[in-house]
């Protein structure tokens, strides 16, 4: 049972959001998704694609536990305007006891192009001490569940990728 629905979740590969509209207020002076949205669009498309695993909101409070992002890699590869609809893919990479590494693209949702990518790491920690804690076993049951999935599709171009800009001392 999770949150109070009686279900065994279903993983596709990847996990596709539903989905959502850059709205007005959330381009910058150029016309442009602003970056701070981009991040709240991958976050609500995470929020997602975890409620399969069992880490939803409600449970977060019943656990007193919850998913806190530690590391994050964002590429801009196309610009998005007021209107547009985007659709976020999500893969889990890999997965411990302790933390989740996915990989996201947010896709135009009509035309199929790619607007940015996104990799996190994300913790599992404890609401009161602040520290990780251990993700319960029907998590960690259902993250191998959607990793056994997700691990069969190909390695996503930019995975991995660092920031760098070679210094050139003389």
């Amino acid at each position: 049972m999770l949150d109070g629905i009686d279900f065994e979740p279903v993983f596709f590969a990847p996990f596709v959001s539903s989905a959502m509209t850059v709205e007005p207020h959330w381009v910058d002076h150029n016309g442009v998704l602003n970056a701070a949205y981009q991040g709240q669009l991958f976050d609500r498309a995470v929020d997602e694609a975890v409620f399969l695993v069992g880490l939803t909101n409600k449970a977060a409070e019943q656990r007193s536990a919850g998913f806190q992002p530690t590391e994050t890699h964002q590429r801009f590869l196309r610009e998005l305007r007021t209107g547009h609809q985007v659709r976020i893919t999500v893969r889990l990479i890999n997965y411990d006891e302790l933390r989740v590494h996915l990989f996201q693209e947010m896709h135009h949702a009509r035309e199929g192009w790619t607007a940015s990518t996104r990799e996190q790491m994300a913790l599992h920690v404890d609401g009161a001490s602040r520290r990780p804690v251990p993700f319960p076993d029907d998590v960690l049951e259902r993250l191998a569940q959607m990793r056994a999935v997700h691990s069969t599709l190909p390695v996503p171009e930019g995975l991995g990728n660092k920031v760098d800009l070679p210094l050139h001392l003389s």
